[in-house]
């Protein structure tokens, strides 16, 4: 077991041999006995025993990390390789060569750049799963995610990253089609507060704050979605009750004016109120067009032009009374117009009938008037030359009983003209008698009484 110093020439001058010799002389200078020589070097190679036992136990010990490690390395391997989705990486060897310090020297670069590319795929999957967890917190009406996504790193595959940037996709699509129906939602809201002159900053604002803001995040949830739309259809229905209350104000308007000979500079001032009497809820797109001020200022006027009717019925009524007598006074046909008078006056003091009928009523009498007086035209034109022949002949008779009809007097010449278109039209006058009889010899009455 002793070494020697041709197995230690590296040990130098001091080796176990020399340390030997040198003990046996100082054995032989103490005296030791061979039992006692015996027993100490018993006890040297004991200790020597140990020193080495410990040594080869140091050296298991350390080989058994060493292969500890590799396997560990073998396995973080397999593991990087798994969750990357490779089979196998360039550079690693198919199989274990060279001593176990080879075999981790071998391995470590390739865990290093595996270590390198799964970090670098990490980031890739907190980037894409951080979008997809924002347009989902967008969605759900949550604009303030600020956590970070947990990445699973179990499965760090290209084609799990393509799951996740395929199903980004869709989101993102998803945003801009929501994005899109918002802004079609708003432009409405803008385009009918408009028409119907409401704050439309303050109507979007109630739906969402976010609507407000146009260089901002806008909320695309399907809270806000379905309170956009509610939103829009209410002020569409409210924009169809304003028209249907203006078109009511115009034609109340209009029948007023009509009534009333209102004059056209007058009209023209509500211009704005009748363009739209004859508009769908679709046509009405002027701003302001349906705001409440101008719904009260057709209000107000229809008001005042209905305290102002009654008067003025009075008037456009007697008017056309007037007219009425007229036209029964050429046609020879007597009425009592103080009792026509104070009809009109009771029926437009009582309120019991509406004035448009009741100047209808009066139109149709004058119509039935010029159609009486058409029908009488013919027999009133023969009535009237008879008169006037009739009158000719009393002054004929009146120029013949003259005994000075022939001097030569101022303007007998006149006469004496007039006398012979007299002689000739009262010759006519039985023809013009025979012509108003009827087939039975009867002659027309002139003048009825009503």
């Amino acid at each position: 077991m002793a070494v020697t110093d041709a197995q230690n020439p590296l040990l130098g001058e001091t080796t176990c041999g020399t340390l030997l010799q040198k003990l046996q002389e100082i054995w032989d200078e103490v005296g030791e006995s061979d039992e006692e020589r015996d027993k100490m070097l018993i006890q040297i190679e004991q200790e020597c025993l140990d020193v080495y036992k410990k040594k080869v136990e140091q050296a298991a010990k350390s080989r058994a990390q060493l292969l500890e490690a590799l396997s560990d390395a073998r396995i973080e391997l397999a593991r990087l390789l798994s969750a990357l989705g490779e089979k196998c990486f360039a550079g690693l060897p198919e199989k274990a060569s060279g001593t176990i310090k080879e075999q981790l020297a071998a391995i470590a670069p390739i865990l290093e750049q595996l270590w390198e590319q799964k970090a670098e795929r990490v980031k890739e999957f907190s980037d894409v799963q951080t979008q997809i967890q924002k347009i989902c917190g967008e969605i759900a009406g949550n604009l303030n995610i600020n956590d970070n996504p947990t990445v699973d790193d179990a499965d760090l595959s290209l084609k799990k990253l393509d799951e996740y940037h395929a199903q980004l996709q869709e989101l993102q699509k998803e945003k801009s089609d929501r994005l899109h129906k918002v802004l079609e939602f708003v432009s409405s809201v803008h385009d009918l507060c408009a028409v119907l002159g409401m704050d439309f900053f303050s109507t979007v604002t109630d739906v969402h704050p976010s609507l407000n803001d146009s260089t901002g995040m806008q909320s695309i949830s399907n809270d806000t979605l379905a309170r956009l739309a509610k939103t829009v259809l209410a002020l569409k229905e409210e924009k169809k009750q304003r028209l249907h209350k203006l078109q009511e104000l115009a034609n109340q308007l209009m029948d007023l004016w009509n009534l009333m000979d209102t004059p056209m500079e007058e009209r023209k001032l509500f211009d704005h109120v009748t363009r739209n009497m004859l508009a769908s809820v679709d046509e009405v797109t002027v701003p302001k067009a349906l705001a409440l001020d101008l719904i009260e200022q057709a209000e107000v006027e229809v008001e005042r032009l209905d305290l102002l009717k009654a008067s003025r019925m009075k008037e456009i009524a007697f008017k056309k009374q007037a007219e009425l007598e007229e036209i029964y006074a050429r046609a020879h046909v007597e009425i009592a117009p103080d009792v026509a008078r104070e009809k009109i006056m009771a029926l437009i003091d009582s309120g019991n009938v509406e004035p448009a009928e009741l100047l209808a009523d009066m139109d149709n009498q004058i119509s039935r008037a010029k159609e009486e007086a058409l029908s009488r035209k013919e027999i009133l034109d023969k009535v009237e030359k008879w008169m006037s022949a009739c009158e000719e002949e009393s002054w004929l008779e009146d120029y013949n009983r003259d005994e000075n009809r022939y001097n030569a007097s101022r303007g007998a010449h006149l006469n004496l003209k007039r006398a012979e278109k007299a002689r000739i039209l009262v010759n006519k006058i039985p023809g013009i008698v025979e012509s108003g009889k009827h087939r039975d010899g009867t002659i027309n009455i002139i003048f009825f009484s009503f």
